[in-house]
């Protein structure tokens, strides 16, 4: 299932060595790679229809991917992961969890599944099916508990139905969401040196 586990706040010298970490993989990626994503965002014309304050442009290694946000059906959810993205906290994480004819999970600057931003979300379920592009919000036992964690669907999920949020759907790019690195099925889609997401942006922010 497509559940993050919450863990106790990092201590000061945690955070202070995460941040590094992180700090050096943007490093390592992000000068040509953030480059990049910002042209290749401005090189995007949004299909006409989509409302750019509420498209995503998500930029992976392959190139952008847009995602049509559904604040009709999770107004709160999508106001959430509007807020983080333009305080850009999305930029540089990974796909720590992704099963093959499943989905791709992402979200958790820790990178392990056991993180977020620190603000939950409360469940906002609908009965739109989960299907191939559908993007929705991962969360641990308790209904109430999604934060900044996420994922984006390879195929239809009926298991899924009612149980999680979804608050977006994949509307371009597609086949750049299928080649984001797979996960071991032995270790439940958990993924070894992972890709990641180079940048989201609200559409609307791109000049």
């Amino acid at each position: 299932m497509t559940k993050s586990t919450k863990r106790p706040k990092k201590s000061m010298k945690f955070k202070s060595l995460f941040g590094r970490w992180r700090m050096a993989i943007m490093a390592l990626f992000g000068i040509t790679m953030a480059t990049a994503s910002v042209n290749q965002a401005q090189a995007i014309k949004l299909p006409e229809g989509l409302d750019p304050e509420n498209t995503l442009i998500l930029t992976l290694k392959d190139g952008p991917v847009m995602i049509r946000l559904r604040p009709d059906l999770a107004p709160k959810t999508v106001a959430r992961i509007k807020e983080l993205t333009r305080q850009k906290f999305y930029d540089g994480i990974v796909f720590h969890r992704v099963i093959e004819g499943f989905m791709a999970q992402t979200g958790d600057p820790r990178g392990t599944g056991t993180g977020g931003s620190g603000v939950n979300v409360p469940a906002e379920f609908t009965d739109t099916p989960f299907i191939r592009g559908t993007v929705g919000m991962a969360r641990a036992a308790s209904p109430n508990s999604g934060d900044s964690q996420f994922f984006i669907c390879f195929a239809k999920a009926d298991n899924l139905n009612g149980q999680y949020t979804v608050f977006g759907q994949v509307v371009a790019g597609m086949e750049l969401v299928d080649r984001i690195k797979k996960g071991s099925p032995s270790l439940g889609g958990q993924v070894s040196q992972p890709d990641l997401m180079i940048s989201m942006r609200v559409a609307a922010d791109v000049k």
